[in-house]
């Protein structure tokens, strides 16, 4: 059974992610295109085992369902597909990746005319058609190829004021993790003060051995290098180039959390972007809470998947979204999270508040309240799954010493407590796993939920 995550369908090459069942998805997904009377569809790929050839192959799929097809000339990232869909002319896109799973896995995402993750609807629409489409091969034939790289570097630089680059001398890391945003942040910055140095920029299939993640443990590299080179910051993207994590001048990892706030404060304060809610997802600091209750901002919580923050951009003007996975979005450009947009916001913001990145941290802190976050993942088997079905049937009263204040189970069950601490526990919809996330005032606090959370799925 094929079916689409949180955001797109991913599995493990030469089992689920075979060629027939790639040729599948595209065939159902074509038909749904025709059916809204859509015909242009731009198609990328990013730098894993045999993502060019799906590539190609979903090409052809199309074109042979009389859809006008372009494939990127090279591998790209997430976000330059969504930015083609938007501004080049095309009616959709996909893109062949999974993103920061695994090296054995593959992907594919879907991208509607808007610019940004399909909908639960149209993914629906195109899920319900796999089970009967062919998985027959196309024609062999060339397909037209497109550029992305130029056009998003110029559309990025307009979201920006390049001379503000040009002000001060500053030093970035960029991990790029093998991941297809390799060289992005040196070509955008080119004409600048602002040096940057890429490291594990070269395509290796396997990522240097671990999943192209940016989280906490898989940045020592990063940090090392920081340190050793007393760089002003570090940054690290993820395989397809949606996510970012970031690492001060210190060599410390900043928590997606911190940077959730540190990018919505930026927006709001220095930005003076007030007009419009706020979106985060249930997995997503509480600072959003007390920035937009500080500014009287409404703020929207959603179920985790930027596909559910892209609902509200679509129906409502918005400031800001994003989610706890690293995955931050800036719709005034494109309703799709880009972890390159957000590294360049995060170096606006040093640049703008004249602030190191650990004294922007402390002062998010200061004013709003010490936030420390953790995440820890279980294996699924039938037995978690039941207990936290049940959980959500008949939520507890009490975690530990604290009695629940709120619950949330829009996805998972989420039970917050009365210094807005809370806690959640919900399935994986890109990995077989269930997640444990917490977040309190601090660090004993959060290892004290999270092993709550641990003994109530594992009771």
């Amino acid at each position: 059974m094929i079916r689409f995550g949180t955001d797109g369908w991913r599995a493990i090459i030469g089992d689920a992610f075979t060629f027939e069942n790639v040729r599948k998805v595209a065939r159902s997904h074509a038909e749904v295109l025709k059916e809204r009377g859509l015909s242009k569809v731009l198609v990328g790929f990013d730098r894993r085992f045999l993502s060019e050839e799906f590539a190609l192959e979903v090409g052809r799929v199309l074109r042979s369902e009389g859809l006008e097809v372009a494939v990127s000339t090279g591998p790209c990232t997430t976000p330059m597909v969504s930015f083609g869909v938007k501004y080049l002319g095309f009616d959709g896109g996909v893109m062949i990746t999974a993103s920061h799973n695994p090296p054995e896995y593959n992907g594919y995402k879907i991208k509607e005319s808007f610019g940004g993750s399909a909908t639960p609807e149209f993914i629906r629409e195109v899920e319900k058609r796999i089970p009967t489409a062919s998985g027959d091969p196309a024609k062999a034939g060339d397909l037209d190829r497109i550029d992305l790289k130029v056009p998003y570097i110029n559309g990025v630089l307009s979201f920006f004021e390049p001379d503000l680059f040009r002000e001060k001398e500053l030093l970035v890391v960029h991990d790029a993790m093998h991941g297809s945003a390799a060289g992005l942040m040196a070509d955008l910055l080119l004409d600048s003060r602002v040096s940057v140095l890429t490291i594990r920029s070269s395509r290796d299939p396997l990522f240097g051995g671990e999943p192209p993640e940016p989280v906490e443990k898989h940045l020592r590299i990063l940090r090392r290098k920081v340190l050793s080179l007393s760089a002003d910051l570090g940054v690290a993207n993820d395989g397809d180039g949606d996510r970012i994590a970031l690492v001060d001048e210190r060599g410390n990892f900043v928590n997606s959390q911190i940077l959730y706030a540190l990018l919505l404060y930026h927006l709001v304060k220095n930005r003076r972007r007030r007009e419009g809610v706020v979106v985060k997802t249930v997995s997503t600091t509480y600072l959003a809470d007390r920035i937009c209750r500080s500014e009287g901002i409404e703020l929207r919580e959603v179920p985790v998947g930027f596909k559910n923050i892209n609902e509200v951009f679509l129906k409502e003007k918005v400031i800001f979204g994003g989610e706890e996975s690293g995955g931050y979005g800036f719709p005034e450009l494109l309703p799709e999270r880009d972890g390159v947009v957000s590294a360049l916001m995060i170096l606006e913001m040093i640049l703008t508040t004249d602030m190191t990145v650990s004294e922007a941290v402390s002062h998010i802190t200061k004013v709003y309240g010490d936030s420390f976050y953790k995440r820890v993942d279980l294996p699924v088997d039938e037995r978690a799954r039941r207990r936290l079905e049940d959980l959500r049937a008949d939520p507890p009263t009490r975690v530990g010493s604290r009695p629940v204040v709120r619950v949330n189970t829009a996805d998972g069950i989420k039970m917050v407590f009365g210094d807005e601490s809370w806690i959640l526990m919900r399935p994986s919809g890109t990995e077989p796993l269930i997640r444990i996330y917490a977040e309190a005032p601090s660090e004993k606090e959060v290892s004290e939920l999270i092993r709550s959370g641990e003994e109530l799925i594992t009771v």
